[in-house]
């Protein structure tokens, strides 16, 4: 059944934090902050993936992306919907049946054999595609599955993912800029906000988190010992 009920979006945003942190998939560490892809240090590590191991959470997290896509893009915004490849693969899949649409996927890169294709399933010129991932951080890695995507003749306008950062002010501005809306059901302020109500850490990382989530380039170049970026003027 394709789902057009849910909460409003704020406690859509609360639901979902909650859910991340039942299953342990929010992660915070003041003393030994994580390494990031970008060797950056950070006191927060999120993992989205563990979400396909827990049906009720994923099922609930699903119902509420796709009704959240829907009341944001529209009822008939989508001819297909694709996964980026590896982490969007298994949530695509899930939307795209409660969509009741096809389903494709993005690779990173040409596959470096055979039809050396970066999209696997059928996406055709003029199809309307929503490109479904697990988290964003600042957007970026969005723009290459788009890019592919586009390259097809099909459209892409819009990526949905259960969490974003929402600490970095170029995420939605470097999508926008591509011509892409993201949707997302929840995001760090969220999932603080929810621990410290459950108190699900202790008040020492929750304030190091906080101090994180308020300026984390700041917080990042003081660890890393480099100097913040300067701040861009206009």
């Amino acid at each position: 059944m394709i789902p057009t009920a849910a909460p409003p979006r704020e406690e859509i945003a609360r639901l979902a934090a909650r859910m991340l942190l039942e299953v342990r998939a929010v992660h915070f560490n003041a003393e030994e902050p994580f390494i990031l892809a970008s060797g950056l240090p950070s006191p927060t590590y999120i993992d989205c993936r563990k979400l396909i191991s827990f049906p009720r959470v994923r099922a609930a997290l699903m119902d509420y992306l796709a009704a959240t896509v829907l009341r944001e893009a529209g009822f008939e915004a989508f001819d297909v919907v694709a996964g980026g490849e590896t982490a969007g693969i298994p949530f695509a899949a899930l939307i795209a049946e409660r969509l009741a649409l096809p389903m494709a996927y993005v690779r990173k890169k040409p596959k470096g054999y055979g039809r050396n294709a970066r999209i696997e399933g059928v996406v055709a010129e003029g199809d309307r595609v929503l490109l479904v991932e697990d988290l964003t951080t600042d957007g970026g890695s969005k723009l290459s599955f788009i890019d592919a995507i586009r390259e097809t003749g099909a459209s892409c306008a819009h990526t949905a993912v259960i969490f974003s950062y929402g600490i970095f002010p170029e995420t939605e501005t470097q999508l926008a800029g591509h011509g892409v809306r993201l949707h997302e059901l929840t995001t760090w302020p969220d999932v603080l906000a929810e621990a410290r109500a459950q108190g699900a850490f202790d008040r020492a990382t929750l304030d190091e988190v906080e101090s994180f989530l308020a300026d984390p380039r700041a917080w990042q170049a003081a660890r890393a010992g480099t100097p913040p970026p300067p701040e861009k003027t206009s």
